[in-house]
């Protein structure tokens, strides 16, 4: 239940307070075979997270109606995921605002000269193992598309396991589409055996490299690899990149880690999905937005209509809205 802010130590203490509930701190601290402090300190975390009632000089916790106060903690869950979901658009659009100005070499350029155009595919790669080579302490990634090309990764795989060896930590966000292609979840796999850290989101926003925090690499144009990247070397810059990064980190599943579900029963990506159809979003824009296919998209609105009892879009978003799916 960490999602929730209930740490391990806490969640054994409440599971035998509901089903111990005539024992007091003494009894529970015999069956842990724990100080009588550290129980008594993890039943104040719980009390302040109204799972169970202290009274003043109480020896023997109450605990509150399981589901009125789960209820209460992912309502606050859900608030606080829905707050870095509008910091992390914040976010794209702030860096996408900054970024625009450069993309075709019309904007303002400052005399050192803190972002430059890196042209052709071949020029981008040779670039992108320079960075991995010359990494230091830390490489961040964002991955689009599910799938990643063969020669993608066999370009990648000796580049990593050199910086792993070498002590760099490698973070990685995939789209959670990627589970579906075997030879990606394969070298996902390997990379986390060699010590990476994957985790996975519904949508990455755009193809992205940061080293140690000093220096980006974002396509000129999300929609045409072929078109090159931009370097990107301000502070400024590189910071909301990587703000943006930690967003996601934030709200992403570790691979290996089924996707949690919400309050709704709704997995991220199901929960995506209903979000890029509220906003009007065709089926064929949101495939490509998922990184899935159209017939896998018609699947997941037609079942989640079915969950809804809703005969068209409309009623499904009238539906969702009043449900607290949106």
């Amino acid at each position: 239940m960490e999602a929730l802010g209930i740490q391990r130590s806490e969640e054994t203490v409440y599971r035998l307070v509901l089903d111990h509930p005539e024992e007091g701190v003494a009894e529970l601290a015999a069956r842990l075979a724990w100080p009588e402090e550290r129980v008594r300190e993890a039943l104040g975390l719980l009390a302040e997270a109204r799972l169970v009632a202290m009274g003043d000089g109480a020896d023997r916790p109450v605990p509150f109606s399981p589901e009125i106060s789960f209820s209460f903690l992912l309502a606050r869950a859900e608030a606080e995921l829905s707050r870095r979901r509008r910091e992390v658009a914040q976010a794209e659009r702030a860096v996408a605002g900054i970024l625009a100005g450069y993309a075709d070499g019309t904007g303002p350029r400052p005399a050192h000269d803190v972002v430059e155009r890196v042209m052709g595919l071949d020029a981008v790669r040779q670039r992108l193992e320079e960075l991995a080579m010359g990494a230091r302490e830390e490489c961040l990634s964002l991955l689009v598309g599910g799938a990643q090309l063969p020669d993608t990764m066999d370009a990648s795989q000796p580049l990593d396991q050199l910086a792993l060896e070498r002590g760099v930590k490698i973070r990685s966000i995939y789209q959670e589409s990627f589970r579906n292609d075997q030879p990606t979840v394969d070298y996902v796999r390997w990379h986390c055996e060699l010590g990476g850290e994957v985790r996975t989101v519904p949508v990455v926003p755009l193809l992205m490299v940061i080293v140690d925090r000093e220096s980006a690499l974002v396509p000129v144009d999300p929609a045409d690899g072929r078109a090159g990247a931009l370097e990107v070397r301000s502070p400024g810059l590189v910071h909301a990149l990587t703000i943006l990064f930690d967003r996601l980190w934030e709200t992403g599943t570790p691979f290996g880690e089924a996707p949690r579900r919400d309050a709704h029963d709704l997995s991220p990506q199901e929960r995506e999905l209903v979000m890029l159809l509220g906003i009007g979003c065709t089926d064929d824009i949101a495939a490509r937005r998922l990184g899935v296919s159209l017939r896998t998209v018609r699947r997941m609105s037609s079942e989640l209509m079915s969950r809804l009892g809703a005969r068209s879009r409309f009623e499904a978003g009238v539906r969702a809205t009043k449900e607290g799916w949106l």
